[in-house]
C-alpha cells in the first residue's frame, strides 16, 4: 500500500473516532441551567436587615438602617416604627426612658427576646414597664400558614417569654398550656410594642436553609409584625453587628492577589540573596594596641642592626624633659652638665656619663642597661 492510501486510512479513522465520541458525548450528556446563590458581598455581608430595607423601600417606605441606637440623629416621630435586632437589655437607662416615651406618643417598637442572662436580667431594662418578662422555658415551634404554601415553623429556636398583670396585649401567639409566648403585641398609650422570641425571618438568606426574606410564609409574617404604622412614617432598623475587619476580609478574599505578589517576593529575595553576604559573620580581625606596635616597631629595629637609634629616642626623651624641669642643666655641656644632672638626681656621677654614652650596635645588655637608666633618670626629673 502507498504512502497515500495509508495516510488517508488514518485520517479516515482519526475522523470516525471522533464523530463516534460526539454522539456519545451528545447522547450522555445535555444542558441545563442551575442557579446557584452567590455569597453576600457589601454591606449585605455585615448589615443582616438589608433586605428588609430594600424590601422596605421598593414598597414606597421610608426605611433606613442603622448600627447602633443613636435617638438624637434619628429624629423618632410618633408614627415611626423602630426594629432593635440586638439585646435591649444593654441599653442606657436615658435611651430606655426615651424609648418608653416615644411608644407612648405612638411609636412602634419591635424587640426580640434575647437569652437568659444573670448579670443584665437583675437590672432595670427597656421589658420591664411594658411588663414583659423573660421564661426559661425550651422554646418549640409554632406552626405558621400561609394559603397555596406549605405549613412552616416559626419560632424554633427563639426564648419564651411571659406577660404581667399590667400588659395589654392586642395579639399573642403562643402555647396554651404554659402560657408562655412567642410573640405579642402590647398596646402602651398611643403606640405598640412587638415582642417576638427570635428575627431570623426578617434577617438577609444566607443559603438554602436560611432562606430569609426570600420565603413567602415569611414576607407575609414581615407585613404582620409591621403592620401597625406601616406606610404612615419611617422605618429604623437597628442590628447592631460588627462590620468585618479590613484584613481578615484580605486574607480570606484577597489570597488570589496576595499570595502570588507573595510568593514573587519569596522568589526575588532569593535571587538576591547573595547580596546579603555569606550566612556566617566575617572573622575578627587582628588588632593590636599602641604599645604593642611600638613593641612590635623596637623589635623591627633592634632585628635590622639599628639599636642606637632606640637608644636615641629614649636619650632624647630625656634631654626633652631635662628642658622643662632643670633648664639649668641642661644648658651646659660636658663635664660641667653631667655634675649639675648628678646634683639635681642626687645620683654618682658615673652613673649618669654611664647613661648618657652610647652603647655599641651590637651589645644587647648595654643597651638594655642604659635604656633602663634613661627611664628612670626621666622619671625622676
Amino acid at each position: 500500500m502507498s504512502p497515500r492510501w495509508r495516510n488517508a486510512l488514518i485520517a479516515v479513522a482519526v475522523l470516525l473516532l471522533a464523530g463516534l465520541a460526539v454522539m456519545w458525548f451528545l447522547r450522555s450528556y445535555q444542558r441545563v441551567c442551575e442557579q446557584a446563590t452567590l455569597p453576600a458581598y457589601g454591606e449585605p455581608s455585615f448589615n443582616p436587615l438589608f433586605a428588609l430595607r430594600e424590601t422596605l423601600r421598593r414598597d414606597g417606605v421610608d426605611a433606613e438602617t442603622r448600627r447602633t441606637l443613636d435617638l438624637p440623629a434619628m429624629h423618632l416621630q410618633p408614627r415611626d416604627t423602630m426594629l432593635l435586632l440586638d439585646d435591649p437589655r444593654q441599653l442606657a437607662s436615658a435611651q430606655v426612658e426615651q424609648l418608653v416615651d416615644w411608644v407612648e406618643y405612638g411609636g412602634h417598637l419591635l424587640l426580640r427576646m434575647p437569652k437568659a442572662d444573670d448579670t443584665l436580667d437583675g437590672e432595670q431594662t427597656l421589658f420591664d414597664p411594658f411588663g414583659i418578662v423573660p421564661d426559661e422555658a425550651a422554646p418549640r415551634c409554632q406552626p405558621w400558614r400561609v394559603q397555596g404554601q406549605e405549613e412552616h415553623q416559626e419560632f424554633c429556636a427563639g426564648n419564651r417569654f411571659t406577660l404581667g398583670e399590667s400588659a395589654r396585649a392586642e395579639l399573642r401567639w403562643g402555647d396554651a398550656s404554659d402560657d408562655t409566648l412567642a410573640y405579642a403585641r402590647l398596646r402602651y398609650g398611643g403606640g405598640r410594642v412587638d415582642v417576638l422570641a427570635d428575627m431570623d425571618f426578617l434577617r438577609n438568606g444566607q443559603d438554602d436553609k436560611d432562606t430569609g426574606l426570600r420565603d413567602l410564609p415569611h414576607r407575609d409574617l414581615a407585613r404582620l409584625v409591621l403592620a401597625p404604622n406601616y406606610g404612615k412614617g419611617r422605618m429604623h432598623l437597628v442590628y447592631a453587628a460588627e462590620a468585618p475587619s479590613l484584613w481578615r476580609t484580605v486574607l480570606q478574599r484577597g489570597w488570589p492577589i496576595w499570595l502570588p505578589l507573595l510568593l514573587a517576593l519569596l522568589a526575588w529575595l532569593w535571587m538576591r540573596a547573595q547580596r546579603f553576604g555569606p550566612l556566617l559573620p566575617s572573622p575578627r580581625q587582628e588588632r593590636r594596641s599602641l604599645l604593642e606596635h611600638v613593641r612590635a616597631s623596637g623589635e623591627h629595629l633592634h632585628r635590622y642592626g639599628k639599636a642606637p637609634l632606640l637608644y636615641d629616642a629614649v636619650r632624647q626623651s630625656f634631654l626633652a624633659r631635662l628642658r622643662r624641669r632643670a633648664p639649668l642643666a641642661a644648658a651646659l655641656a660636658g663635664d660641667a652638665q653631667l655634675q649639675a644632672i648628678a646634683d639635681h638626681l642626687r645620683w654618682p656621677l658615673e652613673r649618669v656619663r654611664l647613661a648618657l654614652q652610647v652603647p655599641p650596635s651590637r651589645d644587647d645588655a648595654a643597651l638594655r642597661e642604659r635604656i633602663a637608666l634613661l627611664i628612670q633618670m626621666r622619671n625622676q626629673l
